[in-house]
């Protein structure tokens, strides 16, 4: 079971639902400044660490309980196994993805051992996740990028921002985001992902627009399904 739930998001396809979306948050919260990520097509989970040691991680499942995979996750390089500042409980989120040159590895070794191939990356990365022997996630070389710090005890922070750049000085591997205060350049960001994500070397299926102040972030709480803030 997860210690915070990890909510889906509500998906926008125009800019008058992004400009409808700015409004609700006007609403509520004062001069807004929120933070546009690419969004990677791959799986997400949860890394937990107690004492600042690798302890647990997890698929989301639900939401609410998810899979283990603590030895798969753990074989990912970029997976920190100890941190510098040992907290007493810190929950990551990241993305579990498989670069497009380590899936077009995985597709060649299918075909020469005449193993039906996997058709995309997203399903490569789930599928070895999934393995039960940590050897064979090893091989195929996954990665992970961390996108959101779910709980940190012992730690204060007053933005999002301010947590990514936390979790990159504990060497995690972190989410490029780009901080904006208007919708003219946060539609202006989401454009310019969508003109270069086949220069990417991941797979992208979207961009996520999220506030940056946390206590905002609580004023606006989630719906049954989605968080108010994203």
């Amino acid at each position: 079971t997860h210690t915070v739930p990890m909510e889906s998001l509500h998906d926008s396809f125009s800019e008058d639902e992004l400009r409808d979306f700015d409004r609700r948050v006007r609403a509520v919260v004062d001069d807004p400044v929120y933070v546009v990520e690419p969004k990677f097509d791959g799986l997400s989970v949860a890394l937990e660490y107690v004492n600042g040691v690798y302890t647990r991680g997890s698929t989301r499942g639900d939401g609410i309980t998810g899979e283990d995979v603590t030895l798969n996750i753990g074989t990912i390089k970029s997976v920190p196994k100890t941190l510098k500042e040992p907290l007493p409980f810190l929950e990551v989120r990241g993305e579990v993805y498989m670069s497009d040159e380590s899936f077009l590895r995985l597709c060649e070794r299918q075909e020469l051992l005449e193993e039906k191939p996997f058709k995309n990356p997203r399903n490569a990365a789930a599928g070895s996740l999934r393995q039960l022997d940590p050897g064979i996630a090893a091989k195929r070389r996954l990665d992970i990028l961390v996108f959101n710090l779910q709980l940190a005890e012992g730690a204060e922070f007053q933005t999002h921002s301010e947590t990514l750049d936390y979790l990159r000085n504990l060497k995690f591997k972190v989410i490029p985001y780009t901080l904006c205060r208007d919708m003219d350049k946060a539609e202006q960001l989401i454009a310019e992902l969508g003109e270069t994500r086949y220069d990417l070397p991941y797979d992208i299926d979207g961009a996520v627009m999220k506030l940056n102040s946390l206590a905002g972030r609580a004023r606006l709480g989630s719906t049954a399904k989605f968080p108010r803030w994203a």
